[in-house]
């Protein structure tokens, strides 16, 4: 029997980038109100998948010439509501799926970050995940009243004193701290909650929380490491791993180096969960599956500005001063956004031009090409997961619809079950056990 990977779903956290797309209905419109993302998660949770990732940035791009025209005309990840609402919807329309809104350290006080994060894994009864992120735009740190982020490394610097700072407030309520004995007259137990008073070199906290404890004891903790201490931080502290490394090699590399840091910090390799970026097109035929993809390169080649555009707001360069037929290898482009994501990109350039290495970059979308049926994708993925040697996929897809959905969940899945690949069915009610269930 092959070994069963997990699925997961890396939601762009603006239903309204699939703007002018395919397939998406009136999205100009109906942006405002959750049904679309309600009914993927319904569509997901019947799916049997792990969790849905909700990505997120908290301000307008304005990196390509200094402009924002080109972020609002083609609604470049804007508007975008916060995640947290959103999650808080998500998880009441379902039961069992895990939901992971982003939220960035540099925008949430630690007790305000910890409080949210607790009351949401409550009211899910233990399916909330967090996706922790540092920051990588002097635009969003502008928002709140900063001149702009820390150096890339000291950013995660901070988020260690960052982490020792929630994780004391999520365990300042032990295991039964909570009696609810109506005979003895006693809610809490008082000697089970217990102050923090933690006092780090850039966050401070007294506790205990008061929203009382989570049902997982601490939420699911996301983190996408790409860079030397980016994997050094997530294989400490992420129960689940966001990666886009290229290629099967590369992936297999990046997971071992992974599960290698994590040994060497004391963690158990086997509970933290690597799961690779992909993006599948598929088709009712090899054919169909074939133009679709060329389709969607042909749409790609006439947006080429906002493609950079939108890269540009992630790695704060201005591509707009390049020429498009520049060799990418005769630019100087450095980032204190994301790193990883840049030295994808330089890598695939090669010696390509500006405009020749975004469509490349573009059309290599994710860790793995899948195109085809979803028989032959479901045998590729399989492949690659014995390559690699685990732990499971994200679907990212930038043209988010009922029909792309559709295409996965009631597509794609089914021909992974048939193939024994992914569960039919959850082990478990809360999101940690089921992310370790196998």
């Amino acid at each position: 029997m092959p070994t069963p990977f997990h699925l997961g779903w890396f939601l762009q956290g603006s239903s309204v980038q699939a703007w002018g797309e395919p397939w998406t209905g009136d999205i100009g419109r109906d942006w405002r109100v959750p049904d679309l993302f309600c009914d993927m998660a319904r569509s997901l949770e019947r799916a049997r998948f792990d969790y849905i990732l909700i990505e997120d940035s908290s301000y307008v791009g304005e990196s390509y010439g200094g402009s924002r025209e080109i972020y609002l005309k083609h609604g470049l990840s804007v508007p975008r509501q916060d995640p947290s609402v959103m999650a808080t919807l998500m998880a009441a329309a379902t039961s069992r799926i895990g939901i992971v809104p982003t939220l960035s350290t540099f925008a949430y006080p630690p007790y305000l970050l910890a409080r949210l994060i607790a009351s949401l894994d409550q009211v899910s009864q233990g399916r909330i995940g967090w996706n922790m992120v540092t920051g990588s735009s002097d635009v969003a740190a502008r928002n709140y009243g900063m001149d702009g982020l820390p150096e890339h490394d000291l950013r995660y610097d901070m988020a260690e004193d960052y982490m020792a700072a929630v994780n004391g407030l999520w365990d300042s309520w032990e295991p039964g701290a909570i009696v609810n004995d109506r005979a003895g007259g006693m809610l809490i137990d008082h000697t089970k909650v217990h102050a923090v008073d933690h006092v780090g070199p850039w966050y401070s906290t007294h506790g205990p929380l008061n929203s009382g404890p989570c049902p997982q004891g601490r939420p699911v903790i996301a983190q996408a490491g790409g860079s030397a201490r980016g994997k050094q931080f997530a294989s400490l502290h992420a129960d689940t791993i966001v990666a886009g490394v290229k290629g099967t090699p590369g992936m297999r590399a990046y997971r071992e180096d992974v599960r290698a840091r994590a040994v060497a910090q004391g963690r158990d390799p086997d509970k933290v969960k690597v799961l690779f970026l992909v993006s599948p097109v598929l088709g009712d035929s090899a054919e169909e599956a074939a133009l679709r993809q060329r389709q969607r390169m042909a749409r790609a080649e006439a947006q080429v500005p906002q493609l950079l555009a939108f890269f540009g707001k992630i790695t704060n360069i201005d591509f707009a001063t390049y020429d498009l037929d520049t060799p990418v290898s005769s630019l100087e482009l450095h980032t204190n956004g994301h790193q990883q994501s840049l030295d994808d990109f330089k890598r695939v350039a090669g010696k390509k031009s500006l405009r020749e290495a975004m469509l490349s970059y573009r059309g290599n979308s994710g860790s793995v090409e899948l195109v085809g049926t979803p028989d032959t994708v479901a045998g590729r993925m399989e492949e690659v997961m014995q390559e690699v040697g685990g732990d499971g996929f994200l679907i990212s897809v930038n043209d988010v619809s009922r029909r792309s959905i559709a295409e996965v969940a009631d597509g794609l899945v089914p021909a992974l079950q048939a193939r024994g690949l992914v569960r039919r069915e959850y082990e478990h009610a809360q999101f940690r056990d089921n992310l370790l269930a196998f």
